[in-house]
């Protein structure tokens, strides 16, 4: 049995469509949870059945406290479980859920496991996570090297598509609820590592994403979100100097374009002021 976990906010032709993808791929025994974070949008209904569970939030809680919702319900059923986070926007290719099955049994030390992310355009969008403490930064590799055959350990991965061992866990794994959107899957990746979990990536397995299906619909807001959930990373995880770093960055570069970009600049420079409120005002 595998547990899929997506998380609704008016998406629900595109997650039709990824249920449809599921469907068609594997005859492998399934359960979809949708996390309902737009609880206004009746529509999601329609795609309940047996096999999909809806999991109605109070409101929009964002994207990781959403995915804890569906991860407590799994745990509670199944501690034992594999769960596969995935977005909206996601299309599984065929056959990749059977192939996910021998490469979990190949790879049971890995607590989680981060699969390929594939732009429609055959491109690698995702293909592991690597960080520098001591500056910062923050990377996403967008290609695998060529010589790797079997799953390899890597910093963090996405939650586009992102499989956790439940066994692995002695309580049921959660995203810090400090992030409402963006870096909540960096941020759980280094939290269990440095707990002792091993965080891998396959090369064997790929999902077809659509990058900013949703968040493309409001690009300054998603841009004033980033800011402020990447800096709320380089205070948990980088160097002090890092942080302060990069504040004063952003900052500086966004006051010099504030005149010819000024929706952009504007949106980076509230997310550098939500993040001072949190670190000094909470």
């Amino acid at each position: 049995m595998i547990y899929w976990i997506v998380v609704n906010y008016h998406s629900t032709d595109l997650i039709e469509t990824l249920i449809q993808s599921i469907a068609n791929s594997s005859s492998l025994d399934h359960q979809i949870i949708i996390v309902n974070n737009s609880p206004q949008d009746k529509s999601i209904w329609k795609l309940h059945t047996k096999q999909v569970i809806i999991l109605d939030a109070s409101h929009n809680l964002g994207f990781g406290r959403a995915c804890n919702l569906g991860l407590q319900w799994v745990y509670q059923r199944d501690n034992n479980a594999w769960v596969w986070l995935v977005n909206p926007d996601v299309v599984i290719p065929e056959d990749t859920p059977n192939q996910i099955l021998a490469v979990l049994r190949k790879n049971p030390q890995f607590s989680i496991l981060g699969t390929l992310v594939y732009q429609p355009d055959g491109r690698v969008w995702f293909g592991g996570g690597e960080f520098i403490q001591e500056t910062g930064l923050i990377v996403q590799q967008q290609h695998l090297p060529a010589s790797v055959s079997d799953c390899i350990p890597t910093t963090w991965v996405t939650a586009c598509s992102l499989l956790m061992n439940l066994k692995k866990f002695g309580n049921c794994p959660q995203f810090d609820e400090d992030y409402f959107l963006y870096y909540e899957d960096f941020d759980l990746c280094l939290r269990y590592s440095k707990l002792g979990h091993q965080i891998g990536m396959t090369p064997h397995i790929g999902v077809i994403h659509h990058p900013s299906s949703i968040t493309g619909r409001n690009p300054h807001l998603k841009l004033k979100h980033s800011i402020y959930s990447y800096l709320l990373s380089l205070e948990k995880h980088a160097k002090s100097s890092a942080c302060w770093y990069r504040i004063l960055r952003i900052t500086v570069v966004s006051l010099i374009t504030f005149p010819r970009y000024y929706q952009a600049s504007l949106a980076k420079l509230m997310g550098v002021v939500d993040y001072v409120k949190y670190r000094f005002l909470r």
